[in-house]
Formats: structure tokens, sequence, C-alpha cells
């Protein structure tokens, strides 16, 4: 195989062909690491920043003033990937626990393995929990497997593409709002909810969201594609639970 692309990992799974590669791109000092499912790429390590946005605005809102959440921080993030999302929660010094959950237990594998580089997995305030995120959510049981209906500060999803394109269609009732209202009682009041798009905000789900939320909205966020010499945008919509009412002073 070429020196400037290696497949480390193929597997089959319930949505399909799954594979990890790393590739050298002619002027990008590092290596590039892909997952690619099907036809589609889901993750490449030449494109974070969006990734890493999406975890620092969500616990950016927990640091407000008017909120000031005290730490530790408990946070639950959807989708593994290569793991740029969860990196970033860990880097802010007030998380105290993260769940990552992620239904593809290659993407699992592959970092207990260190096959995917950054050490997430000896991070001894983080737990790699194989299951379906959706299911997760509506389940009596919740999002943590060893702490039933726990509650969260923060729940962070990158798994579909958007809240239209999606990686299957079982996935769709999490973005109407009966499947945000069943999401927004995983979080403790004044908790935040963060999710990852590849499409520019979307108004009609942005309204839904609005309605199973106290407060809703959606950031756009810019960086350089070296690939194709341009900039290209993500969003982050972010929602908050009830804030609670502050202690008048004595």
């Amino acid at each position: 195989m070429s020196a400037r692309f290696e497949e480390l990992d193929w597997r089959e799974t319930p949505l399909g062909e799954l594979a990890l590669r790393r590739r050298r791109y002619p002027g990008v000092a590092e290596p590039v690491y892909e997952i690619k499912l099907n036809d589609e790429f889901l993750m490449s390590s030449l494109f974070t920043v969006a990734e890493e946005k999406l975890a620092d605005l969500a616990l950016a809102e927990l640091t407000t003033p008017e909120l000031a959440v005290p730490a530790p921080l408990d946070v639950a993030v959807g989708g593994l990937g290569l793991g740029y999302t969860a990196e970033a929660v860990l880097k802010n010094p007030d998380v105290g626990s993260l769940v990552v959950i992620d239904m593809l237990d290659a993407v699992i594998d592959w970092h207990e393995r260190g096959l995917i580089p950054g050490g997430l997995a000896a991070d001894p305030r983080c737990r790699l929990v194989h299951g379906d995120f959706f299911s997760m959510v509506q389940s009596a049981a919740g999002l943590d497997p060893l702490t039933p209906e726990r509650r969260f500060h923060a729940i962070i999803v990158d798994i579909d593409h958007s809240p239209r394109h999606l990686l299957h269609p079982d996935n769709a009732g999490f973005y109407r709002l009966d499947g945000l209202l069943r999401l927004s009682e995983r979080l403790h009041p004044g908790g935040v909810f963060a999710l990852w798009s590849n499409d520019r905000p979307d108004e009609e789900f942005l309204a839904v969201l609005t309605q199973a939320f106290a407060e809703a909205r959606a950031e756009v966020v810019t960086f350089d594609n070296p690939l194709q010499e341009r900039e290209a945008t993500n969003t982050v919509y972010l929602a908050h639970t009830p804030r609670p009412t502050p202690r008048s002073a004595p």
C-alpha cells in the first residue's frame, strides 16, 4: 500500500462498511486520520475546528456569570468519532466526568488500542460506552449504564450530518419535539444541549428546539478548508433547560 495512504482497519457494522484510514496530503505536516462509513466520510482530522468548538461553546455556557454552575461538571457526548469533541471537553479543568457513547464498537476499540492518537481512553475522567445514543435518550435508564436516570450539566451530540441528513432513518425522532423534550430531562436545571450540524442553520429545527428548551440559538462556525482553498462553515445549536433561580443575598 502507498506510503501516502494506509487502511488501518475495516469492519462490517450494522450501518455498513466502516474503515479507519491514515493518509498524507502534500503541504500537510501531520498524517490525516479518516473514518469512512460506506461511501461517506464521517470525520477527518484535517477538519476539527467545529468539533472542538462544539465542546468549547457548550462548556462556555455553563461558566457565564448569570449561570455559574459549580465544578465539577458532568458531561455526556453522543458520538465518539476521532475523539476531538471529547478531547476538547477534557481540556476544560472544570470537567469532572465524561461519558462518551458510540454505537460502533469498532470505533471504541480503535481508541482503546491506540490506532487513533490522543490518549482519550486513558483519561480517568472519561468512560467510553458502547450503545445507541438515541435509544438511550428514550430509555428509562438514561445515558449512563452505571447510574440509571443520571443527569448531566451538558449533553453534546455529533452523530448525524445534520437534523435532516441522518445516518439512519430511525434517528429522525430525536430531532422532533418529543425527542428533544426527552433529552432535556437528562439535563440539570440550566444544563446545556449542544448539537453539531454540517448544514447551515435550519430555522424549522431551531423553532422546535425553542419549544423544547427555555433558550435556543444557532452559531455558525467558520474554518479553513485547505484542500479546496476556501472557507467552510458548520453550525452549532445551543439550548438551555430553565436556569435555576438565583438565591437572594442574606
